[in-house]
């Protein structure tokens, strides 16, 4: 039990390990995916008693080594990293269950890429240092790059290029604000940091805030804020389905790590700190969700449609993160997975149009048959109503907590663009399902009609099965909502989390 907190870690690296083990042509795919799910199942075991063990709001904190919090590496395990490990591993077992249908045969290393990816994700979560926040988001990153371009030629190529420069730039910056955090306050521990950050003398102060202010740059370019969100939407829309699907809880990396930050740095308690780039936040995040609701309307493919949809979710989090009143910050904790699993989904089903359509591809202006639409219809549907905020799915009931806990002096403006950008949506979708899926030519005498394309139970029960997470949390929400609750309430109030870290009793040390 002592050592459960790094098990999410460690479970996906050996994985990884024995992926690799077992790619040899000797082996074929089926040990590989037994390998694969094998270790997904143990990875379930862990995330499951990690989220036990931190329900009813207690911290595990781990100290590899054994060595002291400020000097060494710690892990710490709250609510808020078990949530978002929660939503990994359900985002994972679809998207590996879709790649096992036959495309990872295409692409080299997938498995051992898709387990150092959760490496990277978990790790990044649940680490209590920001220094080894920056090696989990490389791992993280590392992994996508292979994803990204294996079995990839021509267009994809050139997209995932610029996706791998603009993700090393950012990566540069981030080491470069890490070495003046370290420089101006002498510690990278977070909990260290949210002492000595209230403590800053004032000598140090602009040094300290520009710090800050590059690190969250750093974040909001991770999480596509904009204007740093136009590396996105290319690079999502080329990515094979299952890569497409798990990419949408990377966005969610760089909010969580806004989010986490946030709260233990720029708190009531920070001094001159107090609240540091909440504004800037919160109106950035209302642009971005203006320009991401246009980028909807606009967009000529299903795909590059679905990524500005990841823009939309990013866009309204980053406003519920910055406004951080406990009800607000609430709904924003039960719309960040979600947004996630819908727009995985809708991008399992956009694959399933795309073969579809043959050589129209996903493309809404062309006129083209789609022979087995209706699946794939039915499907898109209900995605369009999850994504799009509409009653009674669990989109409509963050939003309204959301817009209901908003502050008297931001309710106008947020109110007008959240439910601007809902409507942009639905428009959006709505033109997208006439074209694709009404706008049919018509079978002309004489001519057979076209084949239908092969149907793969595994592709639609993936997709599937990512609604059925959205059905489940609208069923559930009463449950899931106290939880968030409890959760922006632990956030909001940090003590425990930096006494737990500072403290390191015994009875959670690693022996």
């Amino acid at each position: 039990m002592n050592h459960a907190v790094i098990l999410p870690i460690l479970i996906p690296l050996f994985g990884a390990a024995c992926s690799l083990f077992v790619e040899h042509r000797r082996y074929g795919p089926r040990v590989q995916r037994s390998v694969a799910w094998t270790t997904l199942t143990a990875l379930s075991a862990a995330v499951a008693l990690l989220f036990a063990q931190t329900a009813d709001g207690s911290i595990a904190v781990y100290l590899l080594g054994d060595w002291p919090a400020r000097l060494g590496i710690a892990l710490v395990a709250d609510r808020l990293s078990a949530w978002m490990l929660v939503t990994t591993l359900l985002l994972a077992i679809p998207c590996l269950l879709h790649a096992c249908s036959g495309w990872d045969r295409r692409a080299p290393h997938f498995h051992a890429l898709f387990q150092f990816q959760l490496v990277g994700l978990n790790g990044a979560f649940l680490t209590g240092d920001i220094f080894n926040l920056f090696v989990f988001f490389e791992v993280m990153l590392i992994a996508s790059y292979g994803l990204l371009l294996s079995g990839g030629r021509g267009l994809r190529m050139r997209i995932g290029l610029h996706y791998v420069v603009f993700n090393v730039t950012a990566s540069t910056l981030f080491l470069i604000a890490l070495g003046l955090l370290y420089a101006s306050l002498g510690s990278l521990n977070m909990a260290e940091l949210s002492q000595r950050i209230a403590e800053v003398p004032a000598s140090h102060l602009v040094l300290v805030k520009a710090t800050m202010g590059l690190l969250l740059l750093v974040f909001c370019s991770k999480a596509a804020l904009m204007p740093l969100y136009l590396w996105l939407p290319e690079a999502y829309a080329r990515a094979p389905a299952a890569v497409a699907a798990l990419f949408a809880i990377m966005t969610k990396v760089g909010l969580y790590a806004v989010l986490r930050v946030s709260t233990l740095w720029f708190g009531e308690g920070a001094g001159p700190m107090a609240g540091y780039g909440s504004d800037w936040l919160l109106w950035a995040g209302v642009a971005t969700l203006v320009l991401g609701g246009l980028g909807v309307l606009a967009a000529a493919r299903l795909r590059v449609m679905i990524s500005y949809l990841v823009v939309v979710s990013a866009a309204t989090l980053f406003i519920a993160f910055a406004v951080r009143t406990p009800q607000v910050l609430s709904a924003g904790l039960y719309y960040l997975p979600h947004s996630t699993f819908v727009a995985a989904a809708l991008f399992l089903i956009a694959d399933l149009i795309r073969r579809r359509r043959g050589g129209a591809s996903d493309r809404k202006e062309i006129i083209a048959p789609m022979p087995g639409k209706q699946t794939p219809a039915v499907l898109f549907l209900i995605g369009a109503v999850a994504v799009a905020g509409l009653p009674p799915l669990s989109g409509f009931l963050a939003k309204a907590a959301l817009l209901a806990g908003m502050p008297a002096q931001y309710t106008a403006v947020v109110w007008t663009v959240v439910l601007g950008s809902s409507l942009m949506v639905i428009v959006g979708l709505t033109r997208g399902g006439i074209r694709l899926f009404w706008r049919v030519p018509v079978q002309e005498e004489g001519v057979p009609p076209p084949r239908k394309a092969p149907t793969r139970t595994v592709e639609l029960f993936a997709a599937a099965l990512l609604l059925c997470y959205g059905i489940a949390m609208s069923l559930f929400a009463g449950p899931l909502m106290q939880h968030t609750d409890a959760m922006a309430n632990q956030l909001l109030h940090p003590g425990d989390y930096v006494g737990e870290l500072r403290a390191t009793p015994p009875e959670i040390r690693q022996p």
